[in-house]
């Protein structure tokens, strides 16, 4: 008797999976057709990518060999192209690169180029700092006092990656507009701040000495 009505149970769970089936079959199918494709995009945007970027690598590698060569309006061609069309990491390196062939032959436009990375936002503030000290030693001698700080004092803020350099230059830049307050201020974080390289130290010991002869004079 229990044999009966076990056959009877599975023969009413099987009609209940055949009306399921016949109601939402074609949804499952679908469901499972849209999984594969997605997977399939997927795996192919992956190739693309990949395409693209080993693409780039060769294009920047064959523009290094350029600057290294000396062509540098050549260079500077191809990674401002490199620039324009490759994938966004080597979008940015090309940029820098571009500006620093730039610097060779054309150091206002450099400074110029320095300049747009500084104010792109989507660097992120090591980059952007980055550029912006560039641009700052490409202007150290035209600039005056007043606007090299206005561009370098919230760079040499503490915890900026780049503040050593930026109090560097506001030193050496207030020094040469006789700001000795000003000078000795940025010479005192440098010194006051245990992760400034030995080198600058070095070197602002001796900005230090000028300083003070000059003030003996």
């Amino acid at each position: 008797m229990a044999d009966i009505f076990q056959e009877v149970d599975e023969e009413v769970r099987r009609e209940r999976l055949q009306k399921l089936w016949q109601r939402y079959g074609a949804y499952v199918v679908a469901a499972a057709a849209l999984v594969v494709a997605a997977i399939a995009a997927w795996r192919g945007y992956e190739w693309y990518i990949g395409r693209q970027a080993a693409a780039a690598g060769a294009r920047f590698e064959a523009a290094v060999t350029l600057s290294e060569q000396g062509k540098a309006d050549e260079a500077e061609n191809a990674f401002a192209k490199i620039a324009a069309e490759a994938p966004a990491g080597y979008r940015i390196l090309a940029r820098f690169r571009a500006a620093a062939e730039l610097v060779k032959t054309k150091p206002a436009e450099a400074a110029q180029a320095y300049d747009a990375l500084a104010a792109d936002d989507s660097l992120g503030t090591t980059l952007q700092d980055l550029a912006a000290v560039h641009s700052a030693m490409l202007r150290l001698d035209t600039l005056s006092f007043a606007e090299l700080r206005q561009r370098l004092d919230p760079l040499a803020e503490q915890g900026r990656p780049f503040r050593h350099t930026a109090r560097e230059l506001l030193a050496l830049s207030a020094w040469h507009h006789h700001e000795v307050a000003a000078a000795q201020k940025y010479i005192d974080m440098i010194n006051n701040d245990p992760e400034s390289p030995p080198l600058m130290r070095a070197r602002i010991e001796m900005l230090s000495a000028l300083i003070a002869a000059d003030s003996q004079s």
